[in-house]
């Protein structure tokens, strides 16, 4: 398939739960579409750089700092408001109004998230499954303290796509098909 640009300022958001394959999506996306990739783990990763601590460490630090996620989201809204890029976060599609969008949710069922994320970290699966529930309730009771934001709450996804179901390069077919759909139905080609 040819590589086709999105239009000026469009935006693709992908959202989901840790092992979904949003960053994966994500990047490949990115790729396809010759746009900037940023997602909010990246963000993350910087800020703990700039401030000289381990991922560990600001991890832990955010469950107590709101300004951590606030940080993050700010990030995030400046890369949303001159769109045409992939913006890949838990909260992305929250924080990128205005611009025009297309929004995804991946997610898979728990067992499987939880074998991806010990094969991708190279844990023990008592282990992985230990960690992504203890990580996905702090970041539900984090959203929803901070934000009011309820993450099990997808109403406001344009297409919630189980991962599950099909291998890695049939979910960026289906995306990519999606994409170029709406794109072809939304905006002009002068």
């Amino acid at each position: 398939m040819d590589q086709s640009p999105l239009p000026k300022g469009f935006l693709v958001t992908i959202s989901g739960p840790p092992g979904s394959g949003k960053s994966h999506c994500a990047s490949r996306l990115a790729e396809i579409y010759c746009v900037p990739h940023y997602s909010a783990g990246s963000i993350f990763r910087s800020i703990a750089r700039e401030r000289g601590i381990s991922l560990e460490e600001l991890s832990e630090a955010s469950a107590h700092d709101p300004s951590i996620d606030r940080e993050i989201d700010m990030r995030t809204e400046e890369y949303a408001k001159n769109g045409g890029c992939i913006l890949e976060g838990r909260l992305v599609s929250w924080f990128s109004e205005g611009a025009p969008k297309l929004s995804f949710y991946l997610t898979a069922p728990f067992e499987v998230r939880a074998r991806r994320i010990a094969e991708r970290e190279n844990l023990p699966i008592e282990e992985a499954i230990a960690k992504t529930k203890e990580r996905q309730e702090s970041e539900r009771q984090r959203y929803l303290s901070i934000y009011g934001i309820d993450i099990s709450d997808l109403s406001g996804y344009d297409f919630v796509v189980n991962t599950s179901i099909w291998g890695k390069e049939e979910i960026i077919a289906l995306l990519r098909l999606i994409i170029d759909l709406y794109v072809s139905t939304h905006f002009s080609r002068t």
